[in-house]
């Protein structure tokens, strides 16, 4: 039982690096462009992205059920998948890089599970769904597919609402537009904030989810006193999801709420300065863009990037005004970041579950 106990210790260590390391996403743009000072940009990235946490379970579902054949799931399992992530969240922000928490626990998920069973069989690659139009489980589709697609749209996206924006303002006097769009921007700011939230905290509680639900049916939690009864999550049937309770839910919230407002201010620099020069229109249509396809992947259930998808937005408004514009250095210092998260951490969380394997302390 003492080891369901780590396992969620480590998670909610890696959902409190997962605040600061992504607080640049809800809040670079907003800095860049001082409509609010760094201090209440965090405050309000914390706030809105607690409310986002606490709306909906769909994401964290498929973290918990979606990607690896839950039965696998170990206690070793999601200790080395959690190691893996924070480790590689760790690199990247003292690197300044904003590369993706969420592909970093995917990644460490499906090496260790893979280790674990010694064999691709257990990793759910697509599920088709008979009942809608897109399949419902599976890394395929709710990865790979999105990894490359929503940095693509967020891209597009961008570019569009930043060229529709010029074209309408382009007889509007410069103060006006700063005046006007620094207010909008606010909303923006919280809208990105929100759908942060939504998507990246959920991740976090599908591995606890995970670990309870394993920790049940391996008869770990059968002499729990009553008043620890909550822990107690059955294991899903075949094809059903892994519940995810109430508790673990806010618990998430308020640790992803800390660690955003500890600040990640080497990626928000990266980010909010060293891409593109922006202005409060600019990062009114970065974040539009952003804010607006989390919530469609959040929708149906898809674990994407926040960091991808806000940092392609910010491409697609830079090149709006210009190709020129871009430091192309930083990005492709950024493309390779995002690229080799998912290998990098699976090969770690890979070798780390092998290593208790020899050691004796896994199966």
């Amino acid at each position: 039982m003492t080891l369901v106990f780590v396992v969620i210790l480590i998670a909610l260590v890696f959902e409190y690096i997962n605040g600061f390391h992504d607080t640049a996403n809800s809040i670079a743009t907003v800095v860049a462009t001082r409509v609010l000072s760094p201090r209440q940009a965090v405050i309000m990235a914390a706030c809105t992205n607690l409310i986002g946490a606490l709306c909906g379970t769909a994401v964290a579902t498929t973290i918990a059920s979606g990607l690896v054949d839950p039965r696998v799931a170990s206690q070793e399992v999601l200790v080395c998948a959690l190691l893996a992530a924070i480790t590689w969240n760790l690199v990247t922000w003292w690197a300044g890089l904003p590369s993706s928490s969420s592909h970093a626990l995917v990644g460490g998920l499906v090496g260790a599970a893979v280790a674990a069973a010694r064999s691709w069989h257990v990793v759910i690659w697509t599920v088709p769904d008979p009942n809608h139009w897109y399949p419902n489980k599976g890394l395929l589709w709710k990865v790979v597919v999105p990894m490359f697609a929503s940095p693509i749209i967020g891209f597009v996206l961008g570019f569009i609402i930043m060229s529709l924006l010029y074209a309408l303002l382009r007889n509007w006097k410069p103060r006006t537009v700063t005046n006007t769009f620094g207010r909008a921007q606010l909303l923006s700011a919280v809208s990105m904030g929100f759908m942060h939230g939504t998507n990246d905290a959920q991740k976090t509680m599908g591995i606890i989810a995970l670990a309870l639900a394993s920790g049940t049916t391996t008869g770990r939690f059968d002499n729990l006193p009553s008043w620890l009864s909550f822990l107690r999550i059955p294991h899903p049937d075949p094809g059903q999801a892994v519940a995810i309770a109430w508790w673990i839910k806010v618990t998430c919230a308020l640790v992803m709420a800390a660690g955003t407002a500890g600040g990640g201010w080497r990626i928000i620099k990266t980010l909010g300065h060293k891409m593109v020069h922006l202005q409060p229109v600019n990062g009114f249509a970065a974040d539009t863009s952003s804010a607006a396809i989390i919530g469609v992947a959040s929708h149906f259930c898809i674990p994407v990037s926040t960091t991808h998808n806000i940092s392609a937005a910010i491409m697609g408004v830079g090149a709006a005004k210009r190709f020129g514009a871009l430091k192309w250095t930083v990005i492709e210092r950024m493309v390779w970041a995002w690229l080799l998260t998912i290998p990098v951490s699976a090969t770690i969380a890979y070798w780390l579950m092998r290593l208790l394997q020899a050691g004796g302390f896994a199966d």
